[in-house]
């Protein structure tokens, strides 16, 4: 594939496993948000459509942090302690991270995340975890941290469409006109 176009975890072929699938997806998730995110200079990063909205900043963070407890500590054991609140409310400004520290920060989540799920046998997914006050399976825990990371990507996508609309972002062009 282009170096412009996000490897997706479908065009990989199957996968032998749901947690190999779920890994995919992180990989895809995070192949888009770095190609959005790269566009955006500093002020753009921290940019919030309205007052109480998010910034893609603050989606970096707040992804890096899902992640880390839900899938590094609830299915892996990492100890973690998250700070939820100050993940949302980041600012730009003097001081604030950088669009590269924060994809390189959510990348090594990522890779460690995929370690985490390379070592998991399927019967490992009805094994019951508590994480952020929900007793779940490993199954409904991974299932969630997937899509969570999926809303969020369209969110970051969308940032990045408002702020840059003659950028044409595209990860399908092979489905247009379709």
């Amino acid at each position: 594939m282009s170096a412009d176009l996000p490897t997706t975890a479908l065009s990989r072929g199957p996968a032998g496993t749901f947690p190999e699938l779920a890994a995919r997806y992180l990989e895809e998730y995070l192949d888009k948000i770095r190609l959005s995110v790269e566009r955006l200079d500093g002020d753009e990063l921290w940019w919030r459509p309205a007052p109480r909205t998010n910034s893609a900043g603050n989606l970096l963070l707040h992804l890096a942090g899902n992640l880390s407890l839900w899938i590094l500590a609830g299915l892996g054991g990492r100890p973690y302690q998250r700070d939820r609140a100050g993940e949302l409310a980041a600012r730009g400004g003097d001081g604030a991270p950088r669009g590269d520290e924060l994809l390189a920060r959510l990348a090594r989540v990522v890779e460690a995340c995929r370690q985490v799920l390379e070592g998991l046998e399927e019967a490992d997914l009805a094994v019951q975890v508590d994480v952020q006050g929900y007793r779940v399976d490993r199954l409904g825990a991974l299932f969630h941290a997937v899509e969570h990371m999926g809303y969020h990507t369209g969110q970051i996508v969308w940032i990045v469409k408002q702020l840059h609309p003659e950028d044409g972002l595209e990860f399908y062009p092979r489905h247009a006109g379709e």
